[in-house]
């Protein structure tokens, strides 16, 4: 059967001269239809069978244009708008064709772009989320309820362009219960499996995985003392690493491999550790890398060494690539600047003292040197982002201790923003905290915020973390106040549903997730 009768478009628009300034849509009724198809092929007589082919993919349609077809498609507008003198000489219709006897699907193309020269389909809107993989490498999906487009890099879904969401407020949306208190969250996606959440947990941990809106337990890890997850990839193969802090010795720590045939995460390696408190992950220059916080040594020495692993490709494991020289480190953040790759460790205490220097590295000739020293207080957390062009540190202060015994929860953290001419990280703004553990930054929209963990005041550790967001000259400003108890960590994350937010609780086994409600 021919497809033409679905490429004719009704008009029942006409258009009227306005004076010079512009014109009118006047609504007509008695109008004939306008074969537009007809005006733009060579010949009306001429057949369509070899220049419009439909193509099928996965249960969705589309047409393909070939030949001259596809590059003489086109008509002088005063063809069809013989009476008007302002209309543009050149315009652009955008048809949806929709055909009511094809059996509905949630995630049916309704609009396709083919690749010249093959069936594969490279643009559709779905409502459900589509699989990313190396077969879908290239194509792009147009989220129909977020109003964003997308594209699969081989591994997951990047974004092109998103619908410029607002926050408006924030609401309690899941109570997750874990088998202890929870030191620290790691959301993260895996292809072809969907969004997952690692809990780090004093007496075992656990995997969690996002289904029908919401996490649900998908595997339990052993672990002793679990303090802190990441997540990364090395060729297309998905890793966690736990940083766990174990009776035995030696104390290891552990990394774990994503199995697919079993679906779930296996032991990969074990890694000496001590006192380990933080993992960071990182590539420079496609070499992979992590690097862990150790905390203390044995007998209660924190000026210990925390070390730099990279991963041999011939053996798939990590080895001892450089140590560097911490006190009492908490964490570590890897950022870049341009053609610059830095690394800040979180020092907490020297065991007299929380009053130290926290250092900034830079990598020169493929090795991390001293590039700056920030005197912090009991740091246990560095966030780095960047907002319009302009580089941020965010630190996280978490109490000040003297040999005197006496400890003040209630102090000052530090946004620090770097200065291109001093080349140098420079105080920002100061934002009050209260035994603060952590700092997320995430935008939503045009919008960027920070959000801090706070923890303990002294006296309870019922209290509110805040969420700030960006305003320019003002700096950071407080615009939520969310009720948290013992809140050790934040991390956001965005699915289909919307955008969250989800907080780990050390005194709890509870943890919560919030909805970040737009306009």
């Amino acid at each position: 059967t021919s497809v033409l009768p679905f490429l004719h478009l009704l008009s029942h628009l006409s258009l009227l001269g306005h004076g010079t300034a512009g014109f009118h849509f006047v609504c007509v009724t008695d109008l004939l239809p306008l074969d537009l198809l007809s005006r733009a092929l060579a010949s009306p007589s001429q057949s369509l069978t070899s220049q419009l082919q439909m193509v099928q993919s996965r249960g969705s349609r589309g047409f393909r244009l070939a030949g001259t077809m596809a590059t003489s498609m086109s008509f002088r507008a005063s063809q069809i708008f013989t009476n008007c003198n302002y209309f543009p000489a050149e315009f652009s219709l955008v048809a949806t064709l929709k055909i009511s006897k094809l059996r509905q699907k949630t995630n049916e193309y309704i609009f396709s772009v083919v690749k010249e020269g093959s069936n594969l389909l490279l643009l559709g809107l779905l409502g459900d989320h589509p699989p990313c993989s190396k077969q879908e490498h290239g194509q792009l999906w147009f989220n129909t309820q977020r109003k964003s487009l997308f594209i699969c890099d081989g591994l997951m879904w990047r974004t092109l362009l998103q619908n410029k969401e607002r926050l408006d407020y924030v609401e309690d949306y899941q109570d997750l219960y874990t088998r202890s208190e929870t030191l620290d969250i790691e959301v993260f996606f895996i292809p072809s499996e969907g969004l997952f959440m690692a809990a780090a947990n004093k007496l075992g941990s656990g995997i969690f995985r996002w289904k029908n809106g919401s996490f649900h337990f998908y595997q339990n890890i052993s672990t002793q003392e679990a303090r802190a997850w990441k997540h990364f990839t090395i060729d297309n193969k998905t890793f966690l690493v736990v940083a766990d802090l174990r009776e035995e010795e030696p104390e290891l720590s552990i990394i774990y491999r994503w199995n697919k045939r079993r679906r779930r995460f296996v032991r990969h390696q074990a890694l000496e550790t001590h006192g380990a408190q933080d993992w960071e992950a990182f590539q420079i220059h496609n070499s992979s890398f992590l690097v862990v916080a150790n905390h203390r040594a044995r007998d209660v020495n924190h000026n210990i060494h925390s070390v730099i692993y990279r991963w041999n490709p011939d053996t798939k494991l990590f080895e001892v690539n450089q140590t560097l020289h911490t006190t009492g480190a908490f964490d570590w953040e890897f950022f870049t600047v341009g053609p610059y790759h830095f690394l800040v460790v979180a020092n907490t205490f020297d065991g007299r003292t929380t009053t130290i220097s926290s250092t900034i590295y830079v990598w020169l000739d493929g090795r991390f040197k001293s590039f700056q020293n920030i005197t912090t207080v009991g740091a246990t957390d560095w966030e780095a982002f960047q907002i319009d062009g302009r580089f941020f540190l965010a630190v996280a202060n978490s109490q000040k201790f003297t040999d005197t015994g006496q400890s003040l929860y209630s102090l000052n953290s530090t946004v620090y923003e770097l200065n291109t001419l001093t080349q140098t990280f420079i105080r920002f703004q100061d934002i009050l905290t209260h035994s603060a553990l952590d700092w997320e930054f995430f935008i939503i929209g045009d919008e960027k915020f920070l959000v801090v963990a706070n923890s303990h005041d002294g006296s309870s550790y019922s209290l509110n973390s805040v969420i700030y967001r960006w305003q320019g000259y003002e700096g950071f400003v407080p615009v939520h106040s969310l009720p948290t108890f013992g809140c050790r960590d934040w991390e956001y994350f965005s699915t289909d549903e919307g955008s969250f937010l989800i907080y780990s609780s050390a005194m709890s086994p509870l943890s919560k997730v919030f909805r970040l409600r737009t306009y």
